[in-house]
């Protein structure tokens, strides 16, 4: 599932940096002239409610997949090693923007905290800056964004669990087209004008040819511009469905590689899905970039039938936006254009997180819960911590991601194995879409791979306080060794 949006402004200052990059002559195109870009957040559910959090040993005895406490997340990234030294995001805020928002957010956080062994946030905040938000009745779209809203919520807290949550509701409606953009745009800025946070996370996209022109994405993307100008961290997730992705009627898929937006943005951090392996017993393996689209178990109890179906981290090449100057190093990866991912956190729904959701409309209870949903809001809480022993907010962190990842430094973990490439039925065909596949170093399934948090928190906070009076390459080798 997924969605978009973006804002007008200039920005010399950007240009002339290199980090805004060109804009591809390649436009937009549709078989029709659509008014309409679908906006749907980028989670899904494995499987129906259980009245326990369910143990990765009980997911892969009667799913036949693995599922994660959010324990054990946290263990995969090292982030206890973080927690013991005080780091655990105190004095942040994480800011998550989604349509509608969940009426029972504070209840199910609640409950997923007090089985995971979690502290409340020091607060959990709700505004409505761009209009009220109607009340809320079960259906399709509403309980999608309201299952949104809980993942992003208990897994940003579950990664910085000293980090205030500040959620930003907006009554943008799937219907409304473009006309709804704005309204995300506006609630945006607002949060940035006021400095209510340092990292926002946004849990939707939407492919770029969905939208009716070039100028009509462009004319959108003003809070990116706005937060990189305010040293706000902006953070989006990079799709669900591979290298593949659908059209402005939300049902059918494009028949080439496309992108999505707002995570192909150069002011924006593309996060994108990986794999982990935390068996129920024995020693975990090194995660993998996420592709679940030719694993029977996890298509039938996603989409009810053996598959294939496009289930896998988004990444690919814009053809809105040519290639900023943070990507010069990795041109030979991405050409001319902009490349994304930027970095990836766990996404898969064979390694499924645990959520718990309780609004009207669905099953109360828990429910193994994956996609580039997850990964965002994770590493937004990993940014709140970085942020923390910074000292302050760190803005703009694609430059410094792939320096990084240049200096293999160590808090660097490079993602070697797996593919977006996806297959799909569509109109009594099997298609198959060539994606990207792993390697060393960048790549367009994973980006520049994923964290390794004790190393990595205090390597970008080093890396932020050293962007002046020295080069970013010096600062770079010395933040490597933080």
């Amino acid at each position: 599932m997924r969605l978009i949006r973006f804002a007008a402004a200039a920005a010399a200052s950007f240009l002339a940096a290199g980090l805004l990059g060109g804009v591809s002559p390649a436009s937009p195109s549709h078989a029709a002239d659509p008014v309409t870009v679908s906006i749907r957040p980028d989670a899904m559910h494995v499987a129906s409610a259980l009245g326990t959090a369910p143990t990765t040993a009980y997911c892969e005895k009667h799913y036949k997949i693995a599922c994660y406490l959010p324990g054990q997340i946290e263990q995969a990234y090292g982030l206890p090693a973080l927690y013991r030294r005080g780091v655990t995001g105190r004095g942040q805020t994480i800011v998550i923007v989604d349509s509608y928002g969940s009426p029972t957010v504070g209840h199910d956080l609640a409950v997923f905290d007090k089985v995971a062994g979690l502290p409340a946030p020091p607060s959990l905040t709700i505004i409505q800056p761009a209009g009220r938000v109607r009340p809320y009745r079960p259906n399709s779209n509403r309980e999608g964004w309201a299952g949104e809203t809980d993942l992003d919520v208990e897994y940003a807290h579950a990664i910085a669990p000293g980090a205030r949550i500040l959620l930003v509701e907006t009554p943008t409606a799937e219907n409304e087209g473009t006309t709804g953009f704005p309204q995300i745009v506006k609630a945006e800025k607002y949060v940035i004008s006021h400095h209510l946070g340092g990292v926002i996370s946004q849990s939707f996209s939407a492919t770029e040819e969905t939208f009716p022109s070039r100028a009509s994405l462009l004319s959108l993307r003003g809070a990116y511009i706005e937060a990189a100008a305010a040293g706000v961290t902006v953070l989006a997730a990079s799709g669900d469905s591979g290298a593949a992705d659908v059209r402005y009627n939300g049902s059918t898929y494009y028949l080439h590689p496309v992108t999505s937006w707002p995570d192909s943005d150069p002011l924006v951090t593309g996060v994108g899905g990986t794999q982990l392996h935390l068996a129920a017993a024995g020693p975990p393996a090194a995660p993998t970039v996420w592709n679940d689209t030719y694993n029977v178990p996890t298509n039938e109890y996603i989409v009810g039938n053996k598959g294939p179906n496009p289930l896998a981290g988004g990444g690919g090449k814009s053809v809105i936006f040519g290639r900023p100057g943070y990507q010069d190093g990795v041109r030979q990866i991405v050409g001319d254009q902009r490349g994304v991912p930027d970095i990836s956190m766990s996404g898969a729904c064979n390694g499924a997180a645990d959520m718990y959701q309780s609004f009207a409309g669905q099953a109360p209870g828990w429910y193994p819960t994956c996609g580039t949903s997850e990964a965002t809001p994770e590493f937004a809480g990993i940014v709140a911590l970085a942020d923390q022993v910074a000292g302050h907010p760190l803005g703009l962190i694609n430059p410094d991601l792939y320096l990084l990842s240049r200096l293999r430094a160590p808090g660097i973990t490079d993602v070697v194995s797996g593919s977006n490439t996806v297959s799909f039925r569509q109109d009594g065909r099997l298609y198959t879409i060539r994606g990207f596949t792993a390697g060393p170093g960048y790549d367009l399934a994973s980006g520049v791979g994923t964290v390794n948090a004790p190393r990595f928190v205090p390597e970008l906070a080093c890396l932020a306080g050293h962007r002046r009076g020295t080069s970013l390459r010096q600062a770079a080798a010395r933040c490597s060794r933080a």
